[in-house]
């Protein structure tokens, strides 16, 4: 969230565009990466033998289907990075329509992992699983247990039996998914279990301290959490226990993920400005970071890994979303790093004017993209479907009422998507369609898609809603 505490290295000095640290421009210069972009939505090398004239990318899809019917592959079929490479230029971006609206504001939105539930959670205890393969039909009705302002945080495990829901206090509960209980209240109609984080108990009623960030890894036995006590805790599912704690940052960590599916690295992300990489391998021997990526000049608001182990993207108050790779992290664990304006606070002032343009010293990032805006609460980014659109795109919300989508080696912005009236918490693009949901403070749950149904937005009923300084 937010704190106010200053963090000050005496050698830093803040360059202005053009200076002598970090990146002097948007988008990503990475030679290494940007092959492996391109290799994923790239058309098979053989298509232009059979193509009249030089192919030049991108290729149409009529270009596309003539080279498949002549069989340039030799299967018979479009690869995956052919489907890619057609479907990357088939954006979200028409409508919206309505999912649903709520009186409360809508903080969470996420598709599961093949795409056949979305999970919306809003601020006044209620979380709603829809079945998107039916309609949007409402699956699962769920009224959370000891709420502490808002659900922060929502995660569905990897085979959509389980649902793991957090607040602004140490315990984590667990729903059962799959049970034939569609209105699950807590303790009333379903058991919803609490995962203790603290080991004290009273810690809990005198709100020690709140999760904002939690997962589950990709075998569904542990989560791991982000704390407002600058740490991170991983718990074992099936020993029903803590199994690691690491007093990971100088300040709130705001956000946390399993970088692959080896759950052997994690990344976070802090209000101290930096992403921290953890490996568990070696952490009970060193019992420090594996590194720290640093370059932005105030708090991370939420970090998502591109699932290689190798490359996250993190959005920040600083107004900008930076991408990194791992291998060009620091060693200096020990960074102490400075706070830009120690009396700012991103929940209810503007950013400052005069720091738009600043940059680290020290920026270890491949990219930036700019042009959303991170003030009030913990905005999300992410990084496009691999299998539909080969992640050429990253995508974010936005404290002005938007989605934005920028193009991952351009940096440029190629879309934005405006519709709602209250910032855009969180957004999620569809595993596999031309699909995605934003969810705002308006209450609004709204899909957007690919061509669309032609039709107009309805019109947003506008009201006047008390203005929120927190998380």
């Amino acid at each position: 969230m937010s704190r106010s505490r200053i963090y000050f290295d005496a050698s830093d000095s803040l360059n202005e565009p053009g200076g002598s640290g970090g990146n002097s421009s948007l988008g990503c210069s990475d030679d290494e990466f940007a092959q492996l972009t391109k290799v994923r939505s790239a058309p098979h090398e053989r298509l232009s033998r059979v193509l009249p004239g030089k192919a030049k990318l991108p290729v149409s899809p009529v270009q596309m289907l003539l080279g498949r019917e002549c069989n340039y592959s030799g299967r018979g079929r479009f690869s995956l990075s052919d489907s890619c490479h057609v479907l990357s230029r088939y954006l979200p971006v028409h409508g919206p329509s309505v999912i649903d609206k709520m009186k409360s504001c809508a903080y969470v939105s996420q598709f599961s992992n093949d795409g056949s539930f979305f999970v919306a959670g809003f601020q006044e205890s209620h979380i709603r699983i829809y079945n998107v393969d039916l309609g949007w039909k409402t699956h699962k009705d769920i009224r959370a247990r000891s709420l502490r302002w808002t659900i922060t945080d929502t995660s569905l495990s990897p085979d959509r039996r389980f649902l793991v829901y957090s607040s602004i206090s140490p315990v984590v509960h667990i729903v059962d998914v799959g049970s034939g209980t569609k209105e699950s209240h807590a303790n009333v109609t379903e058991i919803h279990e609490g995962l203790e984080f603290s080991s004290n108990v009273d810690d809990y009623e005198d709100y020690s301290f709140g999760i904002f960030s939690v997962k589950f890894s990709t075998d569904g036995r542990e989560i791991v959490a982000a704390s407002s006590d600058d740490a991170i805790y991983v718990y074992d599912l099936e020993a029903k226990r803590l199994s690691l704690r690491i007093p990971a940052h100088q300040a709130d960590v705001n956000a946390v993920c399993f970088a692959d599916e080896s759950g052997h690295i994690i990344y976070s992300g802090s209000d101290d400005n930096l992403c921290k990489v953890w490996d568990r391998r070696c952490f009970m021997t060193k019992g420090q970071a594996a590194g720290v990526l640093m370059g932005h000049l105030e708090g991370i608001t939420f970090i998502d890994t591109r699932g290689d182990g190798r490359y996250l993207i993190s959005n920040a108050k600083d107004q900008s979303i930076k991408l990194w790779d791992i291998r060009k992290m620091s060693s200096n664990v020990n960074y102490t790093p400075r706070r830009l304006y120690a009396e700012w606070d991103y929940r209810w002032m503007e950013y400052p004017e005069g720091a738009r343009n600043l940059r680290h010293p020290h920026d270890l990032s491949l990219a930036t993209y700019k042009g959303h805006t991170v003030l009030r609460t913990l905005i999300r980014c992410y990084f496009s479907p691999a299998y539909s659109t080969g992640q050429n795109y990253i995508y974010t919300g936005s404290t002005d009422s938007s989605v934005y989508i920028y193009d991952v080696l351009s940096g440029n912005q190629v879309a934005k998507l405006d519709f709602h009236e209250d910032p855009v918490r969180d957004c999620n693009w569809h595993p596999f369609y031309p699909m995605m949901v934003s969810s705002s403070w308006d209450g609004t749950i709204a899909s957007w898609e690919f061509p669309g149904n032609g039709e107009n937005p309805p019109p947003m009923r506008r009201t006047r809603r008390r203005r929120r300084f927190f998380y």
